[in-house]
């Protein structure tokens, strides 16, 4: 996109699919690991039917909007420019598909298909189709009587079946039941062990189809092809004043179930009258809606592809990390004591926070637990460990958000779990998602209360801390801890106003705050004095703080910007944003961790954050940053970050085409930022166990005072200058 006076910024919903493009880059890399580059189609997918049922699916309501006011809209053009571009996305998916499946065969993996099968395994498909999966597919009769678009789960895969006589055809449905039955079945080895064969749970219903329909109906011929609907994920909540906002959020549920259809996927050898059939049945006009594809859908699936054959096909394992802050002490609150701790998921055990709640589930000296929880997970040790305190007689407050998209029905189930053991549960404040990922704990310590606290970047979520680069700042700081404790109390008492000298609080102040922040570089870049900025984001997106950053860039301050998803900055156009450096990187981890980083003259103001600069995390959502006081802290995530800034393996250059070019090694040595990190961190807790058992040989020789030592490197002037 060219940009001119007018337009300074990429569209978000194209910004989105270029990010998609750079998932979908690792699946046609040769040196991604064959059975990985196959499950990021799997997550390529996934992004694309989330990118359906929410951005497209604005870009629609946009659209029915304009027309019904009679204005001028760009969306219609946006809309065809994102067809354009989802229509170039998956013809190269196809592509890479064919060449992975040979791939494949070249290793002895064979994906195989119900016409490919041998009498051997065609026989024990039958017999176990009827032992294990038959009993979970229940067949939908089309007829005119039934509403079919009220019967269709979203985002399921289903066979779309005709059965033929001379006189009519009849139509069902069969949904591909992947909730109970894995998508890939190894078929058991018949001659040559060293061939591993797979086949698709659709290939298996089609292999037996006849099983299904033989016994009830009468046809010449049968005929089946597959098909997806996806729906538009948003949904009205109402403003009754009586009904609660767990009532709504049930109502807005239950209308998500029906609404309008955004895309339809089917199989592009489907025969038109079948074609027909659905758009007639589904209430489907638009063309915009109609996407031609594979013979397989719902490849989201993917992202569980099997490895029957080799470890070499897989990322090798990188086993999580102890801190050894944590192993200074077996009470965690007494490690948190000795100075903040700092972990970086995945590369760290996640096991340490989980192991904190639980301690204080029972600990004798904690008098409450306050959290934050937006997602987690469906076994969660975080919730068990909620109700074990109840249990024990603790204060228990969890604010839990409804409105995470997708995981609504989750948050509903845990709400009513938690208040039936007696934890207080808040919905937060009805205009705003409370999206900050706060712990406090209340401990009794020599007759006062002392607050522990947790602030970071990730969800407590034991799946996702598996996969999310996030960091988790835990601090005993009673400064910092009674700000957590604030905003605690705001999200209760959302009437309050207060003032905070050290966190940055959405939508309290956090405007105000980012802006002051760019704008003193700015002054320093005036006063030629060395001026920097440095983000790590996983959007950027908001409109006034993207012009705050083009500001200081033709002022001469430097900024690099590392964006994983959507960037509606354009870097390098001359005398706007020629200091601006835009890097994404996609590799074997999700990138969530946000960091700011201001030079500030020297004094290096470093935050982790849990928002994006997007204007619902600024302005519509209960977010916090926290600056990081300890040096030894602030130094690791510099060096982190200056590791990612330097990748040249799987880093891309983010330009105004938008052609996700990867970043020129030139004659540099390879570094590949994931992998560095985890070295890095390896080594970094290897010296701090070192310096904590050399305190440890200090005080056991009697030098209390070499340990009473053992604070936050937190100086008068650096708590002074946060405010």
């Amino acid at each position: 996109m060219s940009p001119n006076t007018d337009k300074l910024s990429i569209d978000k919903e194209l910004s989105w699919l270029s990010f998609n493009e750079r998932v979908l880059q690792e699946a046609c890399d040769p040196n991604v690991p064959l059975v990985e580059r196959v499950r990021f189609l799997g997550i390529f997918s996934n992004n694309m039917d989330e990118f359906f049922r929410v951005r497209v699916a604005a870009v629609r309501r946009s659209i029915l909007l304009s027309s019904l006011q009679e204005g001028r809209s760009n969306s219609r053009h946006l809309m065809a420019k994102i067809q354009s571009k989802v229509m170039a996305l998956q013809e190269r998916f196809d592509g890479i598909y064919t060449d992975l499946m040979r791939e494949l065969v070249r290793r002895n993996i064979l994906l195989i298909n119900e016409k490919q099968l041998s009498e051997f395994h065609s026989d024990w498909l039958k017999k176990h189709f009827r032992d294990q999966f038959k009993r979970h597919i229940a067949p939908l009769i089309v007829n005119n009587n039934r509403d079919l678009i009220k019967q269709i789960n979203d985002d399921a895969t289903y066979l779309c079946v005709c059965l033929f006589t001379k006189a009519r055809r009849q139509y069902a449905l069969v949904e591909v039941p992947t909730k109970n039955v894995p998508r890939f079945i190894e078929l058991p080895a018949e001659k040559s062990k060293a061939k591993k064969y797979l086949i698709l749970l659709d290939n298996i219903i089609r292999h037996c189809v006849d099983e299904l329909f033989g016994p009830f109906f009468e046809y010449d011929a049968i005929e089946v092809y597959s098909m997806k609907l996806t729906r538009d994920a948003d949904f009205d909540i109402t403003d009754e004043l009586e009904q609660t906002q767990l009532e709504k959020m049930t109502k807005g549920l239950k209308k998500r179930l029906t609404a309008e259809p955004v895309r339809l996927v089917y199989d592009k050898e489907m025969p038109e009258h079948m074609l027909v059939m659905l758009k007639e049945n589904l209430n489907i006009s638009s063309t915009e809606c109609l996407i031609p594809g594979g013979r397989y859908h719902s490849f989201k699936d993917f992202m569980a592809f099997p490895n029957p054959s080799r470890d070499y096909l897989e990322n090798e394992k990188l086993p999580a990390l102890n801190s050894a802050g944590f192993g200074r002490s077996a009470n965690s609150f007494d490690a948190i004591r000795m100075g903040d701790i700092m972990l970086n998921y995945p590369y760290h055990k996640f096991s340490h926070f989980t192991e904190m709640v639980r301690q204080a589930a029972y600990d004798p000296a904690v008098r409450f637990i306050r959290i934050n929880l937006y997602r987690v997970a469906k076994k969660s040790h975080v919730m068990q460990s909620l109700i074990d305190a109840v249990k024990n007689g603790k204060q228990v407050t969890a604010v839990i958000e409804l409105r995470a998209r997708f995981d609504e029905q989750s948050n509903i189930e845990w709400t009513r779990i938690l208040a039936e053991a007696g934890v207080k549960v808040h919905h937060g404040i009805t205009s705003l998602k409370v999206h900050s990922k706060l712990c406090l704990i209340g401990r009794e310590e020599q007759g006062e209360i002392k607050l522990y606290c947790h602030v970071g970047s990730g969800n407590f979520n034991e799946g996702t801390a598996r996969v999310y680069t996030d960091l988790s700042l835990f601090t005993a700081n009673q400064e910092i801890a009674r700000e957590v404790e604030q905003v605690f109390d705001l999200i209760e008492h959302p009437y309050r106003r207060d003032n905070f000298q050290h966190l940055i609080v959405s939508p309290y102040d956090a405007r105000q705050k980012l802006s002051h922040l760019i704008d003193n570089e700015i002054v320093n870049a005036q006063s030629h004095m060395k001026a920097a900025i440095t983000l790590k984001l996983n959007n950027l997106l908001d409109e006034s703080l993207v012009q705050k950053l083009y500001e200081a860039s033709a002022a001469g301050v430097k900024i690099k910007l590392l964006i994983r998803g959507m960037c509606s900055l354009i870097p390098q156009i001359p005398g706007i944003s020629d200091n601006i450096e835009v890097y994404s990187i996609v590799d074997r981890f999700l990138e969530h961790s946000r960091v700011m980083l201001f030079h500030a003259g020297g004094e290096n103001k470093l935050f982790i954050c849990s928002a994006d600069w997007m204007s619902r995390n600024i302005d519509n959502r209960v977010e916090v940053s926290v600056p990081i006081y300890d040096l030894r802290l602030k130094q690791m995530i510099m060096d982190i970050l200056s590791l990612q800034f330097n990748d040249n393996t799987k880093a891309r250059v983010i330009n105004k085409e938008q052609s996700n070019p990867y970043r020129n090694r030139g004659n540099k040595r390879k570094v590949r930022s994931q992998i560095a990190i985890y070295q890095y961190l390896i080594n970094y807790e290897k010296r701090q166990l070192q310096e904590f058992n050399a305190l440890r040989m200090s005080a056991h020789e009697g030098d209390a005072e070499r340990e009473s030592n053992v604070e936050p490197d937190i100086t008068p002037e650096l708590q002074a200058k946060a405010s």
